[in-house]
């Protein structure tokens, strides 16, 4: 292994949580979904079998509270066959570094997002002038620069299947990051969106806190290409997913899940893109 992974120079703490941190929900047998502060992380795999792949990697400084998390549901010792990134936003890979070097495992993500992985592209700044509440006002302090995981990260197959993840595929969903990708699987209509949408409000800070269930698209504050994240959206609503797991807000299933997608994919303009902010390019309307 490398020893010269490193994050950004402005990764931190970030001091915001919610009333679900901490928590884990088993939402089938095999994904199991768990909140790290504000953002979800995912196992995907039977604890039978002690065979599991780690769907992102949380929040900075949080490495301690997803092994312990790990450990619980898979045994003592326990380690995934690999992490999945859904994108490479801070708080999907905050703790990865020393996940890697704990668990010494592989980092897949799509290629378009391995310059943010591998120390060559900062994301854009997160944009606190964008139509949304405190968070939003609070997103400067979020960190953007890449992190560098070196040969420790490596493109997803492109032939769509994921590492260790039998009968999921990746889809690509860009428009939140170039190279956002969601994953589904066709025998259960299981979907892991990652941030293509989202089941909380993210740029408030009382639904944050309170976690208050509603469907929404990307993250406004760091999400540049809102005509692409609506064709993320629209792409993943065909596939009729049964169950959705997010990177932000509570799982939803059934016949909420298939109203409120329906929905936001064909109100999108209204319902996710800011009415103003620095992303906002008014042809897309």
């Amino acid at each position: 292994m490398e020893n010269n992974l490193s994050y950004g120079s402005d990764y931190k703490y970030i001091p915001a949580t919610s009333i679900g941190s901490g928590i884990g929900i088993e939402v089938l047998q095999d994904l199991f979904c768990y909140t790290v502060q504000i953002v979800n992380i995912i196992l995907v795999g039977h604890p039978n079998t002690k065979e599991f792949v780690l769907v992102d990697a949380g929040m900075p400084e949080s490495a301690d509270k997803i092994i312990e998390m790990v450990e619980e549901r898979f045994g003592e010792n326990s380690r995934p066959k690999a992490i999945v990134l859904t994108h490479g936003h801070f708080d999907h890979v905050g703790a990865i570094i020393e996940l890697v070097k704990h668990w010494d495992v592989p980092v897949y993500a799509h290629e378009l997002e391995l310059p943010y992985l591998t120390g060559k592209m900062s994301y854009p700044k997160p944009d606190p002038t964008v139509e949304g509440g405190m968070i939003a006002k609070m997103s400067p302090m979020f960190p953007n620069e890449p992190i560098n995981l070196g040969n420790q990260v490596e493109a997803l197959p492109a032939d769509g299947s994921v590492p260790y993840m039998a009968g999921f595929r990746w889809i690509h969903t860009p428009g939140h990051t170039p190279g956002h990708v969601s994953f589904f699987r066709e025998e259960d209509r299981a979907l892991i969106a990652g941030d293509a949408f989202v089941t909380v409000r993210q740029e408030f800070l009382y639904k944050v806190l309170t976690q208050e269930q509603e469907i929404s698209g990307p993250p406004r504050y760091f999400t540049p290409d809102w005509a692409a994240a609506r064709d993320s959206v629209r792409k993943l609503e065909a596939l009729k997913p049964s169950v959705a797991i997010t990177g932000h807000g509570l799982p939803m299933a059934g016949e909420l899940l298939t109203e409120s997608l329906q929905k936001l994919a064909r109100e999108f303009n209204r319902m996710a893109i800011p009415d103003y902010g620095r992303f906002i390019n008014k042809n897309i309307h």
